[in-house]
């Protein structure tokens, strides 16, 4: 069988499959469906300073080849994570976790990333810069460099555990904005988050979503996905976490091709449970197909 293992900012997995954030929840209700410890690792619940409710629904609306959510960073807060999350997962999960962090604010990332970099489980902070920055007029961090930096800066000065900013595809020059992260001390880079798309019901011939614009995620948004992957990798010298409309071994596979060192598996959770757990056991025949003898050799070797 090939090697699956991979190294994600000096921190080495068994595969590089990792759920990502939003889909898998805080993981332990996964665990009652299989040994989620077969995982890479995944990536928890978007986590913010103070707990959300979200927005208001319906969140979720499907359409051809994906789904479009506006759920709105539900989650209990940083500190109810903290003191009642981690200890439920660490009964079924033995591995390192990777911490997502969102904010809407510069004081709410490090607040959160020195909370979160605090706890042993973690082992990475994802840090979701699509949030709208209240003191930038509701623009998102990720949608500008200097302000994507500002966000990386911040957070890199208050915690050791290494620190993946994730971008939003919703620019026209994603790289430019990469670089500006690992200048900023980034230690890795994730992409992409969801496109924005809505929906229209034509009977009563108003937006589906209560939110009326939400994240296109799915198969649909795999091709964009992979270019903003490639040119990424081709821009920066840090690993870069792949993700958007993952859903096979195949995909993984091409992920890593066009520069991935690891990949998050994101709708493909909502509509089937157990889809990370089936791509993992499927990725050594995949593998062996395509004559595949390490993941490690494969990282941005495109033609």
């Amino acid at each position: 069988m090939g090697e699956m293992k991979v190294s994600l900012c000096g921190i080495e997995l068994d595969n590089p499959v990792i759920p990502a954030s939003g889909t898998f929840g805080f993981g332990y209700e996964f665990a009652e469906l299989y040994d989620i410890n077969v995982l890479g690792t995944f990536s928890f619940k978007g986590t913010t300073r103070e707990m959300r409710f979200g927005n208001p629904t319906p969140r979720i609306a499907e359409c051809a080849s994906g789904m479009l959510n506006s759920v709105g960073l539900q989650n209990p807060g940083v500190e109810k994570v903290i003191e009642e999350e981690l200890p439920k997962l660490k009964k079924c999960f033995g591995k390192k976790v990777m911490a997502n962090v969102s904010g809407f604010a510069v004081e709410d990332y490090v607040y959160c990333c020195k909370r979160l970099g605090e706890c042993e489980q973690v082992g990475w902070l994802e840090v979701n810069v699509s949030c709208p920055n209240v003191h930038g007029g509701g623009m998102s961090f990720g949608t500008d460099a200097k302000s994507a930096a500002e966000v990386t800066s911040a957070v890199r000065k208050v915690t050791d555990k290494p620190v993946i900013i994730k971008l939003s595809p919703n620019v026209t020059d994603i790289a430019s904005i990469a670089r500006a992260c690992e200048d900023a001390g980034a230690d890795g880079i994730s992409l992409i988050n969801t496109l924005l798309g809505m929906r229209i019901d034509l009977k009563k011939k108003k937006p589906l979503l209560a939110n009326v614009t939400g994240g296109l995620s799915g198969a649909a948004v795999f091709p964009v996905a992979l270019r903003m992957v490639y040119q990424v990798h081709k821009a920066v010298k840090i690993p870069v976490v792949g993700m958007g409309g993952v859903s096979c071994a195949e995909d993984v596979i091409e992920m890593m091709l066009a520069g991935a060192t690891a990949v998050e598996v994101g709708a493909a959770n909502l509509i089937n449970p157990y889809a990370c757990r089936d791509i993992i056991e499927k990725l050594p025949e995949v593998m062996d197909k395509y004559k595949i003898t390490s993941l490690k050799d494969i990282i941005g070797g495109i033609g």
